[in-house]
């Protein structure tokens, strides 16, 4: 198989969807059994590796040492514990007329009895599937090779993940950010050593890119970073704790509305924050949260939970937290109370990078968006009162003709524009790979120091965003790059401009919205 696994995810993709049609239900039905199944066949995999280590370990121990396998030694190697009736080799050798389905949701209550912080999580309606449907599924999965490298399963999972979101339209896009954009959040936040915060976790995914880059810095996730989180929808919880089981991580998630509750008392506990929140959310009830500590800066008049969104990420970090999160473009530029709110938080010091993103990165929406990074730790550095605008609206790989993605070299490539704006040593894993020299540090910063380049990166000053009317939007400091005069590429020019448009449209929309909702009211109380 190859090493990117695109050819086997497409085809377990395509099997898939094509038993989701004869099956006569609709995705968000069919995901989570699919998901549990994927789990399954991952675990039985670890538990058949750990179960090897383990006796191995037991027959080379010496007389009073050789003590009985329990259920704690699979946990001590953090693998889940599978009783005889949950492995996927015994489900996948049942014979012809058994009840598939009943096998299996008994194999999940199994695991569940067995591993506690999987009670109640796993899918246990494989009996509306029917058997011959469970059956293909399972042959489906069975021939997999694992013996690869990497986290193959946990690729293949995510994979589903973000196709499952797909099919499920806007709602699926609320528990599923794009792999790449959290993989950039996370290579700028750096998240070493700590607590982390995910207010909006959705699948997770922001969890376990941030156990890939400790792992990928030598390190142990378990005991480098601890995870804390919630989600509003309990099924979304569900699809997270399966995604970190599936990954070996634990964490303390739960169900609970941001907005309202703050189940971890946040308030200055977290080294990290990251999060894609939804945006532009109306209707949130200010009367509940008024009084809220976790609002420092006050609440916006406008009906847009935004800026609830900004200050619950700001307030809840400690003297020197990092926070990113993905937000809509009109946020860099609010007016109103969101300006003065906007204006306070800059003048904290806290904001660190600003980094414009290309339209069409997500499976639901094809506006584009900002990340916003927070640091309350660099007061009395050399980047105290100065912001770093990064514009990446050129940084893309057309997947398809309405998707985008970043590649590792083009990750890595904006990480280390950060680091050396910090001043921090950079990282060159993919740069000497890349066939790509646009993408090659050292090309752009051949001194291997920070430099504002025009079209790709500033160092504004306050004063600098101040005469802007404090906006946060990196066009209008980072410019256009230097072009030769007969260079113009109309193609690029259009793009932005139907970016542009598309937003405008969407904005537009949304005031419509809400002038026949005023305008209801109003001729209701003549």
């Amino acid at each position: 198989m190859p090493a990117n696994n695109t050819d086997i995810e497409k085809r377990l993709w395509d099997a898939a969807d094509e038993l989701r049609a004869n099956s006569r239900l609709r995705p968000s039905e069919y995901y989570l059994p699919v998901l549990g199944l994927i789990f399954l066949r991952y675990a039985d995999h670890k538990f058949t590796i750990a179960d090897g280590e383990i006796h191995a370990e037991r027959a080379a121990a010496s007389g009073h040492r050789r003590r009985p396998v329990t259920e704690a030694d699979y946990h001590a190697k953090n693998v889940l514990f599978l009783p005889d009736k949950a492995r996927f080799s015994h489900l996948v050798q049942l014979p012809e007329g058994e009840n598939i389905g009943r096998a299996i949701n008994d194999a999940m209550k199994a695991i569940e009895e067995h591993n506690p912080d999987l009670r109640g999580v796993l899918p246990k309606t494989y009996n509306r599937l029917g058997d011959d449907t469970l059956v293909s599924l399972l042959k489906l999965l069975n021939p997999i090779q694992m013996d690869l490298e990497g986290d193959v399963f946990g690729k293949i999972y995510e994979y589903f993940l973000g196709r499952f979101a797909m099919s499920e339209g806007r709602r699926g896009g609320e528990f599923f950010t794009p792999t790449t954009l959290v993989q950039l959040i996370v290579e700028i936040i750096e998240p070493f050593h700590g607590r982390l915060l995910d207010p909006a976790f959705g699948s997770g995914g922001m969890f376990v890119q941030s156990a890939r880059f400790v792992q990928r810095h030598q390190q142990n996730p378990g005991t480098e970073i601890s995870i804390y989180g919630q989600e509003r929808v309990a099924e979304t919880v569900r699809l997270c704790q399966m995604n970190l089981a599936v990954h070996g991580l634990a964490g303390d998630v739960r169900q609970g509305n941001a907005y309202y509750e703050d189940i971890h008392r946040s308030a200055g506990r977290f080294r990290y924050v990251m999060a894609n929140p939804p945006f532009n959310v109306n209707r949130i009830d200010k009367d509940r949260i008024k009084d809220d500590p976790r609002f420092p800066f006050g609440l916006p008049t406008a009906d847009n939970g935004n800026y609830i969104w900004i200050q619950i990420f700001y307030s809840a970090l400690d003297e020197a937290g990092r926070a990113g999160f993905v937000m809509a473009n009109s946020a860099s530029d609010a007016r109103g109370s969101e300006l003065e709110i906007r204006r306070q938080l800059i003048q904290s010091g806290a904001v660190d990078v600003m980094v414009a993103i290309a339209s069409n990165f997500f499976y639901t929406v094809t506006l584009p968006c900002t990340l916003w990074f927070l640091d309350r730790g660099k007061a009395g550095t050399g980047r105290d009162g100065q912001v770093l605008f990064l514009d990446a609206h050129q940084v893309y790989t057309q997947i398809d003709r309405a998707h985008r993605e970043f590649t590792p070299a083009q990750i890595e490539f904006m990480a280390n524009v950060v680091r050396l704006y910090r001043g921090n040593p950079v990282e060159t894993a993919w740069q000497a790979v890349s066939p790509d020299e646009q993408w090659n540090l050292d090309a752009v910063f051949p001194d291997g120091v920070y430099r504002d380049v025009p079209g790709l990166c500033k160092a504004a000053t306050l004063a600098d965003i101040k005469a802007q009317g404090w906006s946060l939007n990196p066009g209008r400091y980072v410019g256009v790059a230097e072009r030769d005069e007969d260079d113009f590429d109309f193609a690029e020019r259009l793009q932005a401009l139907h970016d542009e448009l598309e937003m405008l449209n969407a904005e537009a929309h949304k005031l419509e919205e809400r002038i026949c909702e005023n305008m209801t009211h109003l001729l209701g109380a003549l």
